[in-house]
C-alpha cells in the first residue's frame, strides 16, 4: 500500500452497513471508493451468463482470471461494468445474491480477485488521493497495512431490518424472514473462508446496531482522523 495516500478498509457482516458507510465516508473524506464484494458478484454473474457452472471450482476459477471488469471509483455512482457494460443493478439480484457464495468461497478465486484489489487500491489512491476499501478479507488478507482497518458490526436484527427495506423497502415482519436466508446464510457460508465477525489486532470495531447513517459515517471518519490525522488534514 501507499504510504503516501490514505488508504481505509471497512470490513463486516452482511447489512452491517458497509456499501452506504464506506460510500458516504470516501464522499465527505474526497477519496476515491472500492466494493470489493461486488467483485464476486460480478464474477457469479458473468459465470451465469456465459453458461460457468459454478460447482466446477475450476472453471470458475479461470472465469475470474479473464472477466474484462472494470470497478467504477467515485463514490457518488457505483458502477461495475463487464466487457463495457454496466452491470451494477444486475450483480444486486436474487438471482446472484442467492448464489454468490459459491464464487466467494472459492478458494481458487479468493486469491486472484485479493490481488486484484491490492493494484485496484493503489491505483484508485494515487488516482485520488486515497481509497476507502470495504469487503470481506479486507482489513486482514487484502490490506493488513491499510492507514486506518474498521470492522462494522451490528446485531441480526439490525442487519435484516437494514436489509429488507433494501430489497423489498419495508422491513414488515414477512419481508424480514424473507430477508433471513440471504443474510444467515450467506455470512455462514463466507465465514468458512474469512473472519469478519470480530475485529483483528489493530482493527477498531464500529457498532452501527443503532445509528442511522449519518451517525454510521460519523463514527468512522472519527476513528479517521483519530488514527490518519496527517493523512485528512487534521
Amino acid at each position: 500500500m501507499s504510504s503516501e495516500h490514505l488508504v481505509v478498509a471497512i470490513d463486516g457482516p452482511s447489512g452491517s452497513g458497509k456499501s452506504s458507510v464506506s460510500r458516504a465516508v470516501a464522499r465527505q473524506l474526497g477519496i476515491g471508493y472500492l466494493d470489493t464484494g461486488a467483485m464476486y458478484r460480478a464474477v457469479t454473474w458473468w459465470c451465469l451468463e456465459e453458461g460457468v457452472d459454478l460447482d466446477d471450482e475450476a472453471a470458475v476459477e479461470q472465469a475470474s482470471r479473464h472477466i474484462p471488469l472494470e470497478m467504477g471509483t467515485d463514490p457518488s455512482h457505483a458502477s461495475v461494468l463487464v466487457s463495457g457494460r454496466e452491470i451494477e443493478d444486475d450483480i444486486r439480484t436474487t438471482r446472484v445474491s442467492e448464489v454468490v457464495s459459491k464464487v466467494a468461497t472459492n478458494t481458487g478465486v479468493r486469491p486472484v480477485l485479493q490481488q486484484l484489489q491490492r493494484d485496484l487500491i493503489d491505483r484508485i489512491a494515487t488516482q485520488t488521493g486515497g481509497v476507502v476499501a470495504e469487503g470481506r478479507d479486507i482489513t486482514t488478507v487484502v490490506a493488513p497495512d491499510a492507514d486506518v482497518r474498521v470492522l462494522l458490526t451490528a446485531s441480526v436484527e439490525a442487519r435484516l431490518r437494514r436489509r429488507s427495506k433494501e430489497l423489498h423497502g419495508h422491513d414488515a415482519d414477512h419481508a424480514v424472514e424473507a430477508t433471513r436466508d440471504q443474510i444467515v446464510r450467506r455470512d455462514a457460508d463466507d465465514s468458512t473462508v474469512s473472519e469478519f465477525t470480530e475485529a483483528a489486532e489493530g482493527v477498531h470495531l464500529v457498532d452501527t446496531s443503532d445509528l442511522d447513517l449519518e451517525q454510521s459515517v460519523a463514527a468512522v471518519v472519527d476513528v479517521v482522523r483519530r488514527e490518519a490525522p496527517a493523512k485528512v488534514g487534521v
